[in-house]
């Protein structure tokens, strides 16, 4: 990553939110509490799978690994807010800032396209049930669940590497929760066109394409569950996409929301709470719906934790 036209600056000032009136301590408690529990469900699920044989399946296997990137998610941006929050601020070098906001992109893409991937899963296990072990073998599950993460780390270097040769003359005090591509633009004297044109073509059909892919394979989902004609045998097969489906509206809604509708009107606290639904309490949300809503999960859980008697 090429440095050398950059400014003097040499680090930033993440404020975080810092108008809390006095009430630091307990928003740090409070997100702290949030960073461990997310950490906890998405690694109870990563193990709950490799450990249960009944889990073993394409399914919960892309399942760990929407929970991996959960992980990156919030262990990439709530650590640096908690310590924001807590002293006023936090000192974030130049190159830390830039790798904040590169893994912010590469893991909500990643996420992104692995939503797709386990929506086409759906898609197959319940429109072609009977073909679905030929379809969904070894080869193309471990090309679906690699490809997310390939296309993730790599398109997003179209925007990274511009910004990181971005001039800073307006101050270092980025007035948001994590580096951004916005809060970064304000601050530089650049001519940041270029860059947001690059974001613009690469990051539509990242965003785009995977969203129209899950409504119209959830389409055929919808149709095929309701010529079903057991009434437990719809419930059966909406119950295995309930789960993806509340995950998808969470997860796009935040980002919709947050990039999508134009942010005129939006003060700087409402971008701030809609970031901070994206990086901190979707992560969180995804394995609560996932050991709420799933029977499979649950029982894995029973039987993980079941207390076998002592002779």
């Amino acid at each position: 990553m090429s440095l050398k036209n950059r400014s003097s600056v040499t680090k930033f000032i993440l404020l975080g939110f810092d108008d809390l009136y006095g009430s630091n301590i307990f928003f740090f408690i409070m997100f702290l509490i949030i960073f461990i529990l997310t950490l906890s469900g998405n690694f109870l699920i990563i193990l709950l799978v490799s450990k249960s044989r009944h889990l073993h399946s394409p399914m919960y296997f892309f399942l760990c690994h929407l929970s991996f990137s959960d992980i990156l998610l919030t262990t990439n941006t709530l650590p640096n807010l908690m310590e924001a929050i807590l002293l006023g601020g936090k000192e974030i070098t130049f190159l830390g800032c830039i790798a904040q906001f590169y893994f912010f992109s590469a893991t909500t893409i990643t996420e992104c396209l692995m939503l797709a991937v386990m929506s086409y899963d759906r898609y197959l296990a319940i429109c072609v049930p009977l073909r679905y072990t030929s379809f969904m073998d070894f080869k193309l599950c471990m090309c679906l669940s690699v490809l997310p993460w390939i296309l993730g780390f790599t398109v997003n270097l179209s925007g990274i590497i511009p910004v990181s040769n971005f001039q800073f003359c307006d101050g270092n005090v980025v007035d948001h929760i994590y580096c951004d591509l916005s809060p970064l633009q304000k601050l530089s004297c650049s001519d940041s066109s270029f860059v947001e044109f690059l974001v613009f073509v690469f990051s539509t059909p990242i965003f785009i394409c995977p969203c129209g892919f899950i409504i119209m394979t959830y389409a055929y989902i919808f149709f095929t569950i309701i010529k079903i004609p057991s009434i437990s045998g719809r419930q059966k097969a909406f119950s295995t996409c309930s789960s993806h489906l509340l995950v998808v509206g969470a997860f796009y809604g935040t980002l919709i929301t947050k990039y999508m509708i134009p942010s005129i009107g939006h003060s700087l606290l409402m971008n701030k709470i809609i970031s901070l639904l994206h990086t901190v309490f979707t992560p969180l949300f995804n394995p609560i719906v996932y050991s709420l809503r799933n029977q499979d999960i649950k029982n894995a859980f029973k039987m993980f934790f079941k207390v076998r008697p002592c002779y």
